[in-house]
């Protein structure tokens, strides 16, 4: 049930404390680090809900005091769920728990977001497992799994995206055809340029394209890492060079709900190019993310 608008222009959403920036600002740390963690912490960006982070009988406890901390900010809650079976088809992500904890943990998530009133809340659910899906050779398994979270996950005032790719990635008839055998659950749309570089004009595009064969389902773009736009060898394991774009709440249209930071800045790929396993906390990639701005 939905009784509050839907995210847009303008959407303000919440900071969280407990993001790994605001918990890598140390005093100890050099003046530049802590600048730029000081920085990003400081950004509205969506909290990654995981269970090596969050396990199951302490995800619902983190939903709750995240959107403490959106109602006492008058903001939105944007969280991403990310635990999935077989999760980044045992790439640099991997992880994600079996199936019959797959399904208690998702289910904690969604009583808590259920039991949260007065709040608008985003929800991503498991960034790159359609697109993924096709090489993973697990495409009607893993709708299944995605169609029991959706279930899970949906609620009052919830809004809810599942995964879209990029524009560089699989193509439009091919992503389509792997959203549109969730488009009957209830989701708001999908999100597009998650951890990715690509320019926010060409992902504005794509979902236009996306949504005119999905019967006009809506998008997210992921601006958090695109200020510099893709690098020019398709390089997404922390390409160097890259920058901050623009700010969640900066652009949309009938499509494109709004823009919103997803992938938090500061948060390694994987171990590659200097950077250490994926979703820990690298001072030198946050920094090098947002010189000129921070520092």
């Amino acid at each position: 049930m939905l009784t509050a608008r839907a995210p847009g222009v303008g959407t303000v959403f919440v900071a969280p404390d407990e993001s790994k920036a605001a918990r890598a600002v140390t005093a100890d740390s050099p003046a530049e680090e802590i600048a730029a963690a000081e920085y990003l912490a400081s950004q509205p960006t969506a909290y990654w809900l995981t269970p090596e982070q969050d396990p199951i009988g302490e995800a619902g406890p983190r939903i709750l005091h995240l959107a403490a901390e959106a109602r006492d900010a008058d903001a939105a809650l944007a969280v991403v769920v990310y635990g999935l079976p077989g999760r980044d088809c045992g790439n640099h992500s991997a992880g994600g728990l079996d199936e019959a904890s797959y399904e208690t943990w998702t289910t904690e998530i969604g009583s808590a977001l259920r039991s949260v009133r007065d709040v608008k809340k985003v929800v991503i659910v498991e960034p790159d497992s359609l697109a993924l899906a096709p090489d993973c050779g697990n495409e009607a398994e893993r709708i299944t799994q995605l169609r029991g979270a959706i279930g899970h996950l949906t609620g009052t005032d919830t809004w809810v995206y599942v995964d879209g790719g990029h524009s560089n990635w699989l193509g439009v008839e091919t992503m389509a055809g792997l959203i549109g055998q969730l488009s009957d659950t209830g989701i708001r749309g999908f999100t597009t340029n998650v951890s990715n570089f690509n320019s926010t004009y060409d992902e504005f595009a794509y979902a236009h394209s996306l949504s005119q064969r999905l019967g006009g389902l809506h998008a997210l773009v992921d601006t958090s890492r695109n200020g510099a736009g893709a690098p020019g060898d398709s390089e997404w394991c922390n390409p160097p060079g890259r920058l901050i774009g623009d700010p969640s709440g900066t652009y949309g249209d009938d499509v494109v709900d709004t823009n919103l930071w997803i992938k938090p800045p500061g948060e390694s790929d994987g171990p590659c190019n200097g950077g250490p396993d994926a979703g820990v906390w690298w001072p030198q990639g946050a920094v090098d993310l947002t010189r000129g701005v921070a520092h």
